[in-house]
C-alpha cells in the first residue's frame, strides 16, 4: 500500500470519486449535475480547506483508493453532517480495485491520521443498499441519524 496526502491539486481526482460516490448502484448523475449541485460540489470544489485532509492510495501510475474529511460549516452541511467540529468522510476505492481490501485499510490510515490531528469523531452518509455500509460497521461507525433513505453515520474516535 503506497500513500500520500490528497492536496488541492487532487480536486479533479475527488470530483471523479464523488461522481462515482453519486453513482454507487447505478449510472443517475454526469459531472454536469454533480458540478451543478452545491451540496454535492462542496465535497470538492474547496478542498482543502483550513482543516480538511485526506489520503490516497496508488499502485504505480494507478490510483486505487481516495478517502477525505471535509468539515462543512452548519450554513452548508453535507449529507452526513454531524456539527461543524465533525468531518464528514467520503471514500472511493475504483473500479477494477473493488474486494480487494483497499477501502478498507485506506479508511484504517485515515481514521489514524484523524486521530494524530485531535479529531474526536468522524461522520458520514451511506444510502439504504450500498455495500460500503460493511466496511463502515466493521470500522465501528454507528448510526446517529436518518436522511431520507440514507443512515448518517458516527465514529468516535477519543
Amino acid at each position: 500500500m503506497a500513500l500520500r496526502p490528497l492536496t488541492q491539486d487532487d480536486r479533479a481526482l475527488l470530483r471523479q470519486a464523488t461522481l462515482a460516490n453519486m453513482n454507487w448502484s447505478t449510472p443517475r448523475f454526469t459531472f454536469d449535475a454533480v458540478d451543478g449541485s452545491h451540496e454535492i460540489a462542496h465535497y470538492f470544489k474547496t478542498f482543502p480547506s483550513t482543516r480538511d485532509f485526506g489520503l490516497l492510495d496508488y499502485e504505480g501510475n494507478a490510483v486505487r483508493a481516495v478517502a477525505w474529511l471535509v468539515f462543512l460549516p452548519e450554513s452548508d452541511p453535507g449529507y452526513g453532517f454531524v456539527d461543524a467540529d465533525t468531518p464528514e468522510l467520503s471514500i472511493t476505492t475504483f473500479e477494477g480495485f473493488r474486494g480487494q481490501g483497499i477501502g478498507g485499510a485506506l479508511l484504517h490510515e485515515l481514521i489514524g491520521v484523524a486521530r494524530t490531528r485531535g479529531l474526536q469523531r468522524i461522520s458520514l452518509s451511506v444510502e439504504d443498499g450500498n455495500d460500503a455500509r460493511r466496511l463502515y460497521d466493521r470500522a465501528g461507525f454507528r448510526v446517529v441519524g436518518r436522511n431520507g433513505a440514507s443512515d448518517t453515520m458516527l465514529l468516535e474516535l477519543g
